[in-house]
């Protein structure tokens, strides 16, 4: 019995300590990184001149998930290969459409020095 409630006791502090190992900032600390985000104060990587999005794999990856949201995954996937291509400073990345089938694929651009998706659409 001692051994069975020191095996308990173990299990539980070895468990609260893998949860518990991370320091959370809180909601105040991220309320308070949304206002100097949108007042553009402080240090930031996305300033507009400088690409975060570097190469079709990353671009991809951005893509994705939004349009997996939109459009359900199983439909996005089916337009795989992508085609993409990179032009001035946007992504703008098509699904493709298999010979002898009929509808439309999905037009996704996205900015490549700030993320931002400018246009999504989807072919009928």
């Amino acid at each position: 019995m001692k051994y069975e409630l020191f095996f308990v006791f173990t299990l539980f502090v070895t468990s609260q300590a893998q949860t518990n190992d991370r320091i959370l900032l809180g909601i105040d600390h991220a309320k308070q990184e949304l206002q100097e985000a949108l007042q553009d104060n402080g240090h930031n990587i996305v300033n507009g001149k400088d690409v975060i999005i570097k190469d079709t794999v990353t671009a991809i990856g951005v893509a994705e998930p939004i349009l997996f949201g939109i459009y359900t995954k199983e439909n996005i996937i089916k337009q795989r290969p992508y085609e993409i291509h990179h032009i001035d400073n946007y992504w703008v990345i098509n699904g493709t459409l298999q010979r002898g089938f009929r509808g439309g694929t999905f037009l996704c651009i996205i900015d490549e020095r700030t993320g931002e998706v400018l246009r999504i659409t989807h072919g009928k």
